[in-house]
């Protein structure tokens, strides 16, 4: 099981099983945040702990998701669809950057062009490990 928490401790997250690949977007969210997630359904694989502010993107476009974030430290939690799709089940993701760095470090890093094309990128051979070394 993965544990992510904020910086003060408020707010977090597990995901049992096994995580995946790390995806970093280049969204004009992602880019601003950093965050690289992993991907589940809420309250499955993926708990999250405390109780965390939201923030729901602005602009045109009808939003599909929002952010959950620390209100004590700001620390990026998750985001997590605002709708459940067709199997009744909600998509969330969680930041890993929150992980202990050693839990995460091995982790591939994929790609996703969440600005244009959305569509995945081809791989770079990084893992995390390579961001924080």
């Amino acid at each position: 099981m993965l544990i992510g928490t904020c910086h003060c401790g408020q707010t977090g997250w597990t995901l049992t099983g096994d995580p995946g690949p790390a995806t970093a977007c280049n969204c004009t969210l992602c880019r601003r945040y950093g965050a690289l997630w992993a991907y589940d359904h809420e309250n499955e694989r993926i708990q999250i702990t405390g109780w965390p502010s939201s923030y729901l993107r602005a602009g045109p476009d009808k939003s599909s998701l929002e952010i959950l974030f620390c209100p004590t430290c700001g620390c990026v939690l998750s985001w997590r669809a605002l709708r459940s799709g067709e199997d009744g089940r909600r998509r969330i993701a969680v930041n890993l950057r929150l992980a202990p760095p050693d839990a995460v470090g091995d982790l591939p890093i994929d790609h996703f062009d969440g600005l244009d094309t959305f569509e995945d990128l081809p791989s770079r051979g990084a893992c995390v490990r390579d961001l924080w070394a």
